[in-house]
């Protein structure tokens, strides 16, 4: 097989991903954009919510990623805890917008499941403070209680969720588990068990059971920071059950029926070897994955031409002679209405009078034909490598669909740029 009859190959119809039927479907009521870095995942989800809300849905975009890209393409100046709605679209239906504020989200967490008083001290503690704003893992569960909330108030169609970099959003599936881990450890049960035990007898232990431990961490963390880990883990007493229920219903939601995953990639190796990592551990999580979406795709209008072809037609108009300067063109340059003389300059400062002895000629038709040539040939030469790529991915996955979306002369940044993605989506 030539590498232009390569580089035209495509998917067999029943390995192409529907992204129609799948947003279209009222059974679909959450898509989850997953994938390495720097691959288009923000812009896909944007394009699906897009698409999606045109056709007559009310969809909800949640980032979790802080680049502010997804504000930008939609026309909104900022996003934040709260969805914001986005204007001018066609259609019957909503498109609304939002970033995942992590603290805001805990504080919200804490004010919805204490009294007012308890949330207060909970609050104002520096143990909380320090935790709600970046203790490792808080992001991601965070990412799970909104998901939940927005889910549980069937007031959306459909939730688009734009996550971080693959390796970080395999930290969005394990939020429950490590959430569960960091509750069940025994730092915490020992802190938790003079709230359990109450009284007299709860003073007692937390006088005389745990004396050596908070002498060891005292020395380690410092006194004040230990206390304060007390009193957070005691006021939080009654929460804690509360977040590894809801983590666990959140997680269960993500292997529903009604949720799709979708791996966003490029056609280039690495980011391929990270999409084959991910589609392995959904699978080992038993999460509904509805395809894999191939970004950026390069093509062309001459796949007939193989690169092989234009290389050899290139060399043959060099190697020839042809591409030499012509007298045609010489005369042509020497014409009178193409001399520029001494009083053009001194009209017009910027024209200066070329020197006569140094001869510049113009490229020839031949001398540009081949450097089109050539060009055509790297652009074939970069197809054959993509397929190859998404070939060997396929080989690996045949049950995984594919929509491929070809690459945009530039880079999108409006309502109009997220239509022409979801256009390509579509197929």
């Amino acid at each position: 097989m030539t590498s232009s009859q390569e580089a035209a190959r495509r998917l067999a119809p029943g390995r192409a991903l529907d992204v129609d039927a799948l947003i279209g479907d009222p059974k679909t009521r959450i898509v989850v954009c997953c994938g390495s870095g720097g691959v288009g995942k923000t812009t896909t989800a944007a394009a699906i919510g897009l698409r999606a809300a045109e056709r007559g849905r009310k969809v909800v975009v949640l980032t979790i990623d802080p680049a502010r890209r997804l504000a930008q393409s939609m026309g909104i100046d900022s996003l934040d805890n709260v969805p914001r709605q986005v204007k001018a679209i066609d259609g019957a239906g909503e498109l609304h917008a939002m970033m995942l504020d992590m603290k805001r989200t805990f504080d919200e967490i804490v004010e919805a499941h204490t009294d007012k008083e308890r949330a207060r001290a909970i609050l104002s503690n520096p143990f909380y403070q320090s935790l709600s704003a970046g203790f490792a893992g808080t992001q991601e569960y965070m990412a799970m209680e909104k998901l939940g909330q927005l889910r549980s108030r069937d007031e959306w169609d459909l939730i688009v969720v734009d996550t971080p970099p693959s390796r970080s959003a395999l930290d969005f599936l394990d939020a429950p588990k490590r959430l569960g881990s960091f509750l069940d450890g025994k730092l915490i049960r020992l802190l938790m068990a003079p709230a359990k035990v109450g009284g007299r007898a709860g003073m007692k232990f937390l006088n005389v059971g745990m004396s050596m431990m908070t002498g060891a961490l005292g020395k380690l963390l410092g006194g004040q920071l230990l206390r304060d880990v007390q009193m957070f883990v005691t006021a939080m007493d009654s929460m804690f059950g509360g977040f590894r229920t809801r983590a666990d219903a959140t997680y269960r939601l993500l292997q529903a029926p009604g949720t799709a995953f979708l791996v966003v990639a490029s056609p280039e190796r690495d980011a391929l070897r990270e999409a084959a990592y991910f589609v392995e551990r959904l699978a080992a999580d038993d999460m509904p994955l509805a395809g894999l979406v191939l970004n950026r795709v390069h093509g062309s209008g001459a796949a007939q031409l193989s690169a092989e072809r234009a290389l050899a037609a290139a060399e043959n108009l060099e190697e020839s002679g042809i591409v030499d300067q012509g007298d045609g063109k010489v005369g042509d340059r020497n014409s009178p209405e193409n001399q520029i003389t001494s009083e053009d300059s001194a009209t017009d400062p910027s024209v200066t009078t070329p020197d006569p002895s140094v001869v510049t000629p113009d490229p020839s038709v031949e001398q540009l034909t081949a450097a089109l040539l050539r060009l055509h040939a790297e652009r074939m030469q970069l197809l054959t490598r993509e397929q190859r790529t998404r070939d060997r991915f396929t080989a690996l996955h045949p049950e995984v669909a594919v929509a491929e979306v070809a690459a945009l002369p530039g880079d999108v940044h409006d309502l109009a740029g997220l239509r022409a993605v979801g256009d390509r989506l579509a197929g």
